[in-house]
Formats: C-alpha cells, structure tokens, sequence
C-alpha cells in the first residue's frame, strides 16, 4: 500500500493567497483525515529557509508533525524568484537550490521539486537551444549538490512552464544523466501536456495515448508521482487546472497499473490541488478517493 500525502501549496496561495491556512491548522487536519505524510510548499507563510533559519527551528518543525503521525514526502522549493533560462549565469539559481536542499537535510526530506521557472513563451527572448544547455548545465549542478546530500532530484513538467513537450522531457531527462535526476509524474500535468499539448510553442506535439503513453515512455525516469484529475482545462489559461479527484476523465484504471511499474524509489502518492477554489473542503473526498484506488492498485 501507498502512502498517502498532500502538497500543503493548496492552503496557502492562489486562492489561499490572502487568507492562508496557518501550517499548525493544516498539521492537524491532515493527520485528521488520516493522510500519513505532507509535501511541504517551503515558502511564506508555511515553514521555509528564511523564516527558519536554523536546523534546531527545522527540526522543531519535524519533530511537531511527527508528533501527529506524519511524514514529509517531499519540498517544492522556492526557485520561481531566480533566472534558469534567460540568463547565462545560473550561479544565483543553482546556490538557491542548495541552501534548499539544505533544508530538506535538516528537515529530514528525501525529494526536492524543481521546475524550468520561465514560461514556455521564453522562447521569444532565447533560442531553444540554447535554453535547453542552460537548464541542463544548471541541473546537473544541482543534482550533484542534492545527491552529496543525499536528496533526490524530481522536474514538475508541466503546461505553465517552457519545455512542455514529450520529446523535450524525455530529452532533457536524459542529458541530465544523473541516476538521482528524474521526472514528477503528476497525473494532469501529463495529460495536458502529452494529450492536449497545452501551451506547446510552434508546432504542437502530442501522444495517440496520451498520459498512459507518456508514463510508458518515461518508464525507470518517473521518481515522483502527483494524483490529481484533469478536466482538459488550464487554470487561468498558464498551468493545468488540478480538478479533485473524481471531478476529471481521467482514466486512473489506466494510469496508476502503468505508474506502478515506473520504478519510483518510495511509496508515497500525493495529491495535488493546486489552485483549486476551495481545496480545504474538497480535500477529504479526494484523500478517500485516492485511499479507495491505493485498495486496488497500492
């Protein structure tokens, strides 16, 4: 069986932005409804590198969710205030990312999240090209840092963000080249990416079998998994809307078979509702949607 977590950046932007759930609040209702883990967005107002700076202030915070039967799955760390692609210095990029990794370290989190940061209309300012030797450069940097550490290393693909085709994850993923590099596998990311081809620049690039597709394709290269359904929408026409599990069409009978034989490291699922308008109050139905999938194919 899976364990089952939840990213806490559904309480605490977007919709949450001026009135988020206070990290105490979300603690308790979570370990509430049974979930066995936290995915920790590490920026303000819920714990992050700057608000504790301290590894005695880290600890303190993992020893109180610990307290409570939880786990962290893993740290969507905040990189979106640096320059990955349109700048050919990625020094301020790459030391953000290992005073994060520094975090998980002292939190006690095994997976840091990162993304390409700038979106995919990048590609008016700089060539592809050179934009793809940029990110490369820049995580084969990090991923060094993370393993040292002993942290792994997962890209969120995703609509919102520049290289969101098929053949450009399988690509980068494989340039990178690092055993402790691999791809998030989030469920409606990969759909609007491989079977809708959302906010794809020049030509659009899509799968005949869309997510499942795509799964198959980055067999032995998914080292993270985000549950969550997809309506075959984006949210304010930038990321994929995260529609509650049930609400979507996608085909997790599908999916999760294929997800469980993508060579993940660990045994979380986590869920994602990212955006979503009121994530607090459809939060249980999704954590008994997913505990009733996690019965049949966990």
């Amino acid at each position: 069986m899976k364990r089952i977590s939840i990213g806490t950046w559904a309480y605490s932007i977007g919709p949450y932005a001026a009135c988020p759930v206070p990290f105490d609040e979300v603690v308790d209702r979570l370990a509430a409804l049974g979930f066995q883990g936290i995915e920790l967005g590490g920026f303000p107002p819920h714990p992050n590198p700057d608000d504790l700076p301290t590894r005695e202030q880290r600890q303190a915070v993992t020893e109180k969710i610990r307290a409570r039967g939880l786990e962290w799955s893993g740290l969507a760390a905040n990189l979106w205030g640096e320059k990955l692609i349109n700048t050919d210095d990625t020094s301020a990029y790459v030391s953000e990312f290992g005073r994060n990794v520094e975090f998980c370290t002292d939190l006690g989190i095994e997976t840091i999240r990162v993304d390409t940061v700038q979106p995919p209309t990048i590609f008016s300012e700089v060539d592809e090209g050179t934009a793809r030797a940029r990110v490369v450069d820049a995580w084969r940097c990090c991923t060094r840092i993370a393993a040292n550490a002993g942290v792994r290393v997962v890209w969120e693909f995703e609509p919102g963000f520049a290289f969101n085709k098929p053949s450009d994850i399988e690509r980068i993923v494989d340039e990178v080249g690092h055993d402790n590099f691999s791809v998030m596998f989030d469920t409606c990311h990969a759909h609007m990416v491989a079977a809708v081809g959302a906010r794809q620049p020049g030509e659009r690039e899509t799968l005949p079998g869309g997510a499942l597709e795509l799964a198959q394709r980055l067999r032995g290269k998914i080292g993270h998994i985000h549950l969550i359904d997809s309506d075959g929408t984006l949210h304010d026409d930038e990321t994929s809307t995260h529609a509650p599990m049930g609400e979507g069409i996608l085909d997790f009978t599908v999916l999760l078979p294929e997800l469980a034989q993508s060579g993940v490291p660990h045994d979380w699922w986590t869920i994602d509702l990212c955006f979503w308008p009121d994530a607090w109050a459809v939060t249980e139905r999704c954590k008994h949607e997913v505990d009733r999938l996690n019965t049949i194919y966990g």
